[in-house]
């Protein structure tokens, strides 16, 4: 899974040079108070909010578990009814069957929908390296790609930026933008309309993510409020869907459930304004379905990071973030931003670097996230479990093996309680060397003149 080029090392350095934009700070808040509120609203309509929540997350852990088997169904119901499917283990291998399949039709060009999928293996890029241009037809997807910037949100990647910056973009890099336009949303939008819908008209090859697969039927399903999906899902005459083997449900009933849940925790409405469903080979279409892994096995066999992939994409935990609402989507280095970038990013792609090391501790635990979620993904969970597996300074492991040792036996403990209240007035305010970074964020707490247990023994005697 790609890095975001330019990146700096790690979650601290991202975030720390992120904080210091007041605008986007500002953009930012502005767009996750508002998504949020409307979500809250909707979700309150529900009596049965909680029981739809449990549905969804025993869906999605039934189909974990059975995974290889609905899998090898969903293969045969595509090829069944006219398209074919393909097995990607990794970006690279994904990659290179797009970019066979779009060169078997002889175009270079290609029209998107948003997808998430293709983000995380670098599509865009390896199509661009073989000479094929790919154009993003969402329209935050749009002001992402004409703006040489990288996506900072699962639902609205574009959502760092105002409208007066979108307006600047547009004016600088759409070529048929006109010269009088307006920040105005509806300006904005018919500028981006009628620019995309050229690229509709003339490109012959499509490439789509899915938001849910049908196992049962075969069928794809795409979410989207624009219309431009449906616009690519049923014009071009080569439709090739990359999606996640995490992304399957059993069948036509289960999906029910998600399609109250999704709309809901995502953008705040009731329900989505487009569902668009396509099975196989259909009005004469080729079609090709691409099924990645990627890392998804590797984090279904880790029994407590697993529900990581329940995720149904619905950014309800970016919104509801303090550690994101201020460092932004960027900072994560990551398409996943958030906390389920947090857990999901460093689970993808290893703990190997710095980036991912770090993202682990790019939260407050405060459990907003887990609250939100629609699946009742833990995620505070598994943060502190990918913590754990985070290789520690040296310095730390010396502490925590000398703070078991203390922990071990209560006659320990005591000791170590008595030293410190006498020694109390000793102890400096930031501590040195190694450990005075623990410090630059946080006070020491003070040492009470005589410990709980001793406070016990003399009023129990008294």
């Amino acid at each position: 899974m790609s890095v975001f080029i330019g990146m700096p090392g790690d979650f601290p350095a991202n975030s720390a040079k992120a904080v210091q934009d007041s605008q986007l700070r500002f953009n930012l808040r502005k767009a996750t108070h508002t998504i949020r509120g409307k979500r809250a609203s909707v979700v309150g309509e529900l009596p049965d909010w909680a029981e739809l929540r449990a549905a969804g997350k025993a869906i999605k852990d039934h189909t974990l578990r059975h995974l290889d088997r609905y899998l090898v169904q969903m293969e045969e119901a595509v090829e069944k009814a006219g398209g074919r499917v393909h097995w990607a283990r990794d970006a690279d291998e994904a990659n290179r069957i797009v970019t066979d399949l779009v060169r078997q039709t002889g175009e270079s060009e290609v029209v998107k929908v948003k997808s998430m999928a293709t983000q995380e293996i670098g599509l865009n890029e390896h199509l661009a390296a073989q000479g094929i241009t790919a154009y993003e037809t969402d329209l935050a997807e749009l002001i992402v790609q004409l703006g040489d910037d990288f996506p900072s949100h699962i639902l609205v990647p574009a959502i760092h930026r105002n409208r007066s910056e979108i307006r600047e973009i547009f004016l600088a890099k759409m070529g048929d933008a006109p010269a009088d336009l307006t920040d105005e949303p509806a300006a904005l939008a018919e500028a981006a309309r009628l620019h995309l819908r050229e690229r509709f008209l003339r490109s012959k090859v499509a490439i789509s993510g899915a938001n849910f697969m049908i196992a049962e039927t075969g069928t794809c399903v795409v979410l989207e409020s624009e219309g431009n999906g449906r616009m690519c899902l049923t014009l071009p005459e080569t439709l090739i869907s990359v999606v996640g083997i995490e992304k399957l449900l059993p069948t036509w009933r289960d999906l029910e459930v998600f399609l109250q849940l999704l709309p809901r925790s995502s953008t705040g409405e009731r329900m989505n304004p487009y569902t668009s469903t396509w099975t196989g080979a259909t009005e004469g279409q080729t079609f090709h379905l691409v099924l990645l892994d990627n890392g998804r096995t590797n984090v279904l066999a880790d029994e407590v990071g697993r529900q990581a992939l329940r995720c149904i994409r619905c950014s309800a935990c970016l919104n509801v973030c303090p550690v994101y609402e201020r460092a932004g989507g960027h900072a994560y280095g990551s398409v996943y931003p958030g906390p389920i970038g947090a857990i999901l990013t460093p689970q993808l792609r290893g703990l190997g670097s710095d980036l991912d090391a770090s993202l682990p501790y790019a939260s407050t635990l405060c459990g907003a996230c887990f609250e939100a979620c629609p699946v009742a993904i833990d995620i505070p969970e598994v943060l502190v479990d990918l913590r754990a597996k985070v290789a520690h300074p040296r310095a730390e492991r010396a502490g925590m093996r000398v703070a078991g040792w203390v922990l071990a036996k209560e006659v320990r403990l005591a000791r170590a309680q008595r030293l410190a209240s006498r020694f109390r007035k000793l102890v400096p305010k930031r501590l040195p060397g190694p450990l005075s970074a623990w410090t630059d964020t946080r006070d020491l707490p003070e040492i009470p003149k005589e410990s709980f247990r001793e406070w016990w023994a003399r009023n129990e005697r008294a």
